[in-house]
């Protein structure tokens, strides 16, 4: 009995499956199926960028904001301006209206200056609508440009139209001066009148206030020059002098 009868060998298949079984890859077409001969190429796809640039809701929201802002400083300023318009606020006035040095003696070897000043000075208010609020004050008095002596004032409140009287008093115990002060106040003294001219000097913070509205505060400069001081001359020389004249000096006002 032959072997291959219990044991058959499989087929051998070759050539193309039969007609109606489907092809396990798509059938390429033809080159004559393009128009060029060739198959076009993939479609290209840019990358993306490397930065996105911000939404545009951003700058926009960014530009409104902006706008507010500026149209509400703007607001604000007019009304500032309106309010100053309205209750026009003026310069206190300032004035010396009384003055007297004691114990004045100079040491011209020494260059040593000793002397009591006691100042009035006079404060009036102008405005009828605007209150002035006064802190930080204080008073010097100067021959030329040298400070002899400097001193605190209390702070103060002056009411619309009032009028406030400073009494300041400032003390110089052997002072050292320059020689150029010392000159000219013997030369002041060794006048006719035997007048010494010295400068007195007003520092303060200011704020003006007018119900609830109110400025900021401010540096006001008082400068009152040339107050005439007579010690007397020659033999009628003394260590003692007053203010010289009848009217009071009156202050330059700076803000």
């Amino acid at each position: 009995m032959s072997s291959s009868a219990g044991n058959p060998k499989p087929a051998v298949v070759t050539g193309y499956p039969a007609s109606g079984s489907a092809y396990p890859y798509p059938v390429p077409q033809p080159t004559s199926y393009y128009p060029n001969g060739a198959p076009p190429p993939p479609p290209f796809y840019p990358p993306p960028p490397a930065y996105a640039p911000p939404p545009r809701y951003n700058t926009t929201f960014l530009r409104r904001l902006l706008s507010i802002a500026v149209a509400v400083f703007i607001l604000l300023g007019l009304l500032a301006l309106i309010f100053w318009l309205v209750l026009r606020p003026r310069l206190p006035e300032f004035a010396v209206s009384s003055a007297a040095v004691t114990g004045f003696n100079l040491s011209a070897q020494q260059q040593q200056l000793s002397a009591t000043f006691d100042l009035n000075i006079t404060v009036h208010n102008p405005n009828h609508k605007m209150r002035i609020y006064y802190e930080r004050v204080t008073a010097s008095v100067l021959y030329s440009s040298d400070i002899l002596s400097e001193n605190s004032l209390a702070p103060f409140y002056q009411g619309t139209g009032e009028t406030t009287v400073l009494k300041a008093r400032l003390a110089a115990l052997g002072w050292y001066v320059n020689s150029d002060v010392v000159r000219g106040i013997e030369s002041d003294r060794g006048r006719g009148d035997g007048a010494v001219r010295f400068n007195v000097r007003v520092f303060s913070l200011v704020r003006f206030r007018s119900g609830a509205w109110r400025t900021r505060w401010h540096t006001l400069r008082v400068y009152c020059n040339d107050v005439p001081i007579g010690f007397g001359n020659g033999t009628n020389a003394t260590t003692t002098g007053y203010l010289l004249g009848s009217a009071p000096n009156k202050c330059v006002v700076n803000l």
